[in-house]
C-alpha cells in the first residue's frame, strides 16, 4: 500500500511520491506522448497520487496531457499547477506575473486545459518583485473562497515572503529545488515552513538525472536537452559532481538499491512533511522511483551520505544566471 504524507496543516494529503510531469512536453529530450500517458497511468495505478504540473510547461500542453489523464481518473489525483511564469505563443519568456487579475486568469486558463473544475493545489510559481506577495496570495485566496482551488503553494520563495504570505493566507506546501546536491534550503527555507506548519515538496530530488549516474560526460545530453546550458553539467563542473555521484553509485550498490533509489530515500528520510516529485515521462525511471519507498538509511547511512554531498559540495550554480536572477533568494 502507498505511504501517504499530510503537506501543510489544512487537511491536504497525497503519496510520499509525486510525479514531476514538466519533461513530458518540453526542456528535457526524447518526449513520446503514447508513453507519457502510460507513464501517467501506471503511477495511479501504483497508488501514487500527486501530479504536478505548470502552466508553462510545454506553453500549456503539459496541462492538456495530464488533463486527459486526470480527466478519467479524478477520484485518483491530486492535481498540482502553477502560474506566474508567462510565455507568448512562440514560447518566449515575458517574465514573471503576479498581479490579482492575471491570477484569476491564469487559473480559469488551467481550469479549461486541465478540464476539471477545482485546481488541488495551486501554487505561484516564480514571485514577481513588482507585486506584494500579500496582493498575489490575496487573489489565490479568493479563488479558494470561488471553489476553483483547494490549497495554496509558493515555489522558490524566500523565509521573508512565505511568512508574510502565510499571514495572508494559509500555505499549504513550499516547492524548492532539494536533491542531495542541492541542500540549501536547509539553512533557512526548511526551519521555516516546519515553524509555520506548511508542507515542503522538492523539485529535482535527482539533480535533473545527474544523481542517477545515467550521465558520464557532458555528450551523454542530447543537444536539445536544457542540461546542456545548466552549469552543473558542464565542464570541470560536470567532473567534480560526476566524482561525487560516482561515490553514491558505489554505496547504492552496497545497499542494493540504485543511484537514483538511494538519492530519493535520502530526502524522504528528511521529514514527514516532505513528499519529493521526481520528473520522469517513462514507466522504466517511474518504476524504479518508487522502488525508493522500500529503501531504509539508518543513521550510519545517513552520516556517510553527509560525508560525500555536505550542503554546498556540487559544483556549479543549480541555474544559469538570468534564471538565478529571478529567484527570490
Amino acid at each position: 500500500m502507498m505511504k501517504m504524507r499530510k503537506l501543510g496543516s489544512q487537511g491536504l494529503e497525497v503519496s510520499a511520491l509525486g510525479l514531476g510531469c514538466m519533461g513530458m512536453s518540453e526542456f528535457y529530450a526524447g518526449r513520446d506522448e503514447a508513453e507519457s500517458i502510460a507513464t501517467l497511468n501506471l503511477a495511479l495505478d501504483s497508488g501514487l497520487t500527486f501530479l504536478d504540473t505548470a502552466d508553462m510547461y510545454g506553453v500549456g500542453a503539459n496541462e492538456e496531457l495530464v488533463g486527459r489523464v486526470v480527466r478519467e481518473r479524478r477520484d485518483r489525483v491530486v492535481v498540482a499547477t502553477k502560474f506566474g511564469n508567462v510565455r507568448g505563443e512562440d514560447g518566449s519568456f515575458k517574465g514573471v506575473n503576479g498581479r490579482p487579475d492575471y491570477v484569476c486568469q491564469a487559473c480559469d486558463a488551467s481550469l479549461k486545459r486541465l478540464g476539471i473544475e477545482v485546481i488541488d493545489l495551486y501554487y505561484q510559481h516564480r514571485v514577481d518583485p513588482e507585486v506584494p506577495i500579500e496582493e498575489t496570495v490575496g487573489a489565490m485566496a479568493q479563488l479558494v473562497q470561488a471553489g476553483k482551488v483547494r490549497y495554496l503553494g509558493l515555489s522558490e520563495a524566500a523565509p521573508d515572503t512565505i511568512r508574510r504570505a502565510h499571514a495572508t493566507h494559509p500555505i499549504s506546501a513550499l516547492q524548492t529545488e532539494y536533491s542531495l546536491w542541492s541542500r540549501d534550503p536547509e539553512a533557512e527555507i526548511l526551519p521555516t515552513v516546519r515553524e509555520l506548519g506548511i508542507g515542503f515538496v522538492p523539485y529535482s530530488p535527482l539533480g535533473r538525472g545527474f544523481l542517477t549516474g545515467q550521465f558520464k560526460s557532458p555528450e551523454d545530453i542530447p543537444a536539445d536537452d536544457y542540461r546542456r546550458s545548466s552549469p552543473r553539467f558542464q565542464g570541470e563542473a560536470f567532473a567534480k559532481n560526476l566524482a561525487l555521484v560516482s561515490e553514491i553509485e558505489t554505496m547504492a550498490a552496497a545497499k542494493r538499491c540504485t543511484p537514483a533509489q538511494l538519492a530519493l530515500a535520502w530526502v524522504l528520510a528528511q521529514g514527514e512533511d516532505i513528499v519529493p516529485i521526481p520528473g520522469t515521462k517513462r514507466r522504466t525511471y517511474l518504476k524504479d522511483n518508487l522502488g525508493a519507498l522500500d529503501v531504509t538509511l539508518i543513521k550510519d547511512d545517513l552520516a556517510r551520505i553527509d560525508a560525500i554531498l555536505p550542503p554546498g559540495a556540487a559544483e556549479g550554480t543549480r541555474y544559469a544566471i538570468p534564471q538565478m536572477a529571478s529567484l527570490n533568494l
